[in-house]
């Protein structure tokens, strides 16, 4: 009896001595705490989170696999410099030296593994010179110029190719045009070299008829035209030249109406739509002689215009 009370007795203070010295270790990890064998001391961790796109990406950690794959969390890691690669087969790898600082969390969860062969489909069915994208409406707009018989060719698709038709055959210009803009409410279209303009309707779904000739032209006689932007009512457009900062409405007889003199001849502009605000830049000398730069804001809402417009048409009549 007496020996089995003293075993008990060694058996319970040993299972608190192994308590006593384990419990400070079970604390540290409970807490996040690694021991660092560098510096022989327990140092608060650092997780490291990974998402991709593809997920299920393989993980390397300085040249080690894991057994986690993509979207993953790395914990219980000591802070330093690690190297993480990401693999999906057919992809290309992501490499990227990761710093991880003591109870911190380092993201990373915008990272796309690209295809080694990304898959490139032809959208348009005909010839086509130049292109561009409507978002608001989904479209793909392809524009191909016929030097042959002076012709302009609009087409239309959806993103993915399909449905193409066309939308517009008119007469070309010469030379031809640089710049191509559709209005605010999608039925018309803009295009213009430096000397001359042009406004076009745009066949619609369930119209037959396609357009053979612009509805207006505008001959610019400055020929130093440099961008044009479409005001919201889709009917006013803004002329920026060299010279000067005009509007002009989009029908047969319309007259310009001057709204700034430029002095400087390659101003940069910005027109807001949603506002009906341009915003340019241009010198101006001070009495000093020095010249320098303004930026300067010109609101051109309906009501403006067309008071513009009523004071040009007095001055003409005076």
């Amino acid at each position: 009896m007496y020996i089995e009370q003293r075993i008990r007795a060694v058996l319970f203070y040993l299972s608190v001595l192994v308590f006593v010295i384990t419990l400070p270790l079970i604390l540290s990890f409970a807490l996040g705490y690694k021991f660092n064998p560098k510096k022989l001391q327990f140092t608060k961790a650092g997780i490291i989170v990974l998402k991709t796109q593809p997920g299920s990406a393989s993980i390397y950690l300085n040249d080690k696999i894991l057994d986690a794959k993509t979207p993953a969390t790395i914990d219980e890691l000591l802070p330093g410099d690690y190297q993480v690669k990401l693999e999906i087969e057919g992809h290309y790898p992501w490499l990227g030296n990761v710093h991880v600082e003591a109870g911190k969390v380092s993201r990373f969860e915008k990272i796309i593994l690209f295809p080694l062969r990304p898959q490139v489909a032809q959208l348009n069915q005909d010839r086509v010179t130049s292109f561009w994208v409507d978002e608001d409406t989904g479209l793909v707009y392809y524009v191909y110029s016929d030097a042959r018989d002076n012709q302009i060719y609009i087409y239309t698709s959806d993103l993915s190719g399909q449905h193409y038709r066309m939308a517009a055959n008119i007469s070309g210009v010469i030379p031809g045009p640089v710049v191509w803009k559709l209005s605010p409410d999608k039925k018309k279209i803009l295009f213009f070299n430096f000397r001359q303009v042009r406004v076009a309707d745009i066949k619609r779904d369930g119209e037959e008829d396609i357009v053979s000739e612009p509805y207006f032209i505008f001959d610019y006689k400055d020929n130093s035209l440099r961008d044009i932007f479409w005001h919201s009512d889709s009917f006013h457009l803004i002329l920026v030249s060299y010279k000067n900062i005009e509007v002009l409405e989009a029908q047969a007889g319309s007259r310009l109406v001057e709204l700034a003199v430029l002095n400087r001849k390659n101003s940069s502009v910005h027109y807001d739509i949603a506002s009906d605000t341009l915003y340019f830049m241009d010198s101006q000398r001070s009495p000093e002689g020095g010249l320098y730069e303004n930026v300067y804001k010109l609101e051109m809402a309906g009501s403006k215009i067309f008071a513009l417009q009523d004071q040009f048409n007095a001055k003409i009549d005076e």
